[in-house]
């Protein structure tokens, strides 16, 4: 599918209505080259920070070095310890996820390194850990930051000796595995807090890199608004395939505290709230307040309604047969609401003449 992003022209709030609309994106300079193919599967961009990235890790992966990956969260750090085990010798081997985060510390040991029959109440079985899981393979540990400061001894005894033991058991397990660690701390500032040990933070770190918020990759921002809309209305069942510029421009310049993670979210909200081929999406006024989902829809309603009224008065504003009497509100009133909603009254009379007279589309798409 292929998805056109359509230029708008600078909004006019007039009440008179609109006569003409020109459809010729010649006039308007040539159109934007978005197309750009993955250059890894998964990873989505063509930025020179993420290829920068990218070639840290075709360097890297040909290696057995330990990796520590450095970045925000929802920045794609499993993705790029994925894409390092697929272009290293390993890649037939397991790549075997641990979030650390997400065990509770009586249970990490037994997750990592396995336990035996019997080494606590409840071990009714033997069970291997994600080590052993791992083995000629990849261990991919997430948010290593947060990894019970008495078990790092035991990692870092791990990564130098190539040995283990499973909870329970005094025999020492060989292990042949590649590990990528990553976090969103500051490992350096935890050090000094005593809450990370010093020796194995200098045995992750042989080959940091560090992965850039979105924020900082803007121009890779239309690939991805692309890629989400593509897959969430395909798993909808939707046809979207226009998206404003406007809108790119906007999510463009948001700041992203979530980075790719949320800009996902927003685009699969967009996608269930959008009943056109067109793809509607709501941010909130200012940059530093956060997106709230239930104001979201409640805007999303709102514009829509807006939009469906000036099409039925083909742009006009006021007057007794104007979009402010059917909606009830005063001409200012609405004309605030429209900018607020980056609604041009042009919209209208361009949707009008597209229905009407079949115009032809402006020629701006993701190739």
């Amino acid at each position: 599918m292929t998805l056109s992003v359509v230029s708008e022209p600078q909004p006019s709030y007039d009440d008179e209505m609109i006569t003409s609309v020109d459809f010729d994106a010649g006039e308007r300079g040539s159109a934007p080259d978005f197309a750009a193919d993955p250059i890894f599967p998964g990873i989505i961009g063509r930025s020179e920070k993420l290829r920068h990235i990218l070639r840290l890790v075709e360097l890297v992966a040909a290696s057995d070095s330990t990796v520590l990956l450095l970045g925000e969260t929802g920045t794609g750090k499993e993705l790029i310890a994925r894409a390092i085990h697929e272009r290293s010798q390993r890649h037939r081997q397991a790549f075997v996820t641990l979030n650390c985060a997400a065990i509770p510390s009586s249970l990490f040991e037994s997750e990592l390194f396995g336990h035996e029959r019997g080494a606590f109440t409840g071990a009714n079985i033997q069970r291997a850990g994600r080590l052993e899981l791992a083995d000629r393979g990849t261990l991919f540990l997430d948010e290593v930051g947060e990894m019970p400061l008495e078990l790092q001894p035991k990692l870092l005894r791990t990564l130098q000796e190539h040995t283990y033991e499973r909870l329970g058991s005094s025999r020492s397990k060989n292990v042949d595995v590649r590990l990528v660690a990553a976090t969103n701390c500051d490992l350096e500032e935890m050090m000094e807090e005593k809450q990370f040990r010093q020796d194995l933070f200098y045995r992750l770190n042989v080959f940091p890199i560090r992965i850039p918020p979105l924020r900082e990759r803007p121009e890779d921002i239309p690939l991805l608004v692309e890629h989400f809309t593509q897959k969430y209305a395909r798993e909808m069942g939707k046809q979207i395939d226009t998206i404003p510029e406007s809108t790119i421009q906007k999510l463009q310049r948001w700041s992203w505290p979530g980075n790719v993670r949320e800009l996902e979210n927003l685009i699969e909200r967009s996608v269930i709230l959008t009943s056109n081929n067109v793809l509607a999406v709501a941010l909130p006024k200012k940059m530093t307040e956060a997106i709230d989902a239930a104001t979201i829809v409640s805007d999303f309603e709102e514009q829509q309604r807006i939009r469906q009224i000036l099409q039925e008065t083909k742009g006009r504003i006021s007057g007794p047969n104007g979009a402010a009497l059917r909606l009830g509100v005063k001409r200012s009133t609405l004309l605030d609401r429209m900018k607020k909603f980056g609604i041009n009254p042009r919209d209208a009379k361009i949707k009008y003449a597209v229905s009407d007279e079949a115009a032809p589309k402006a020629r701006y798409a993701f190739a």
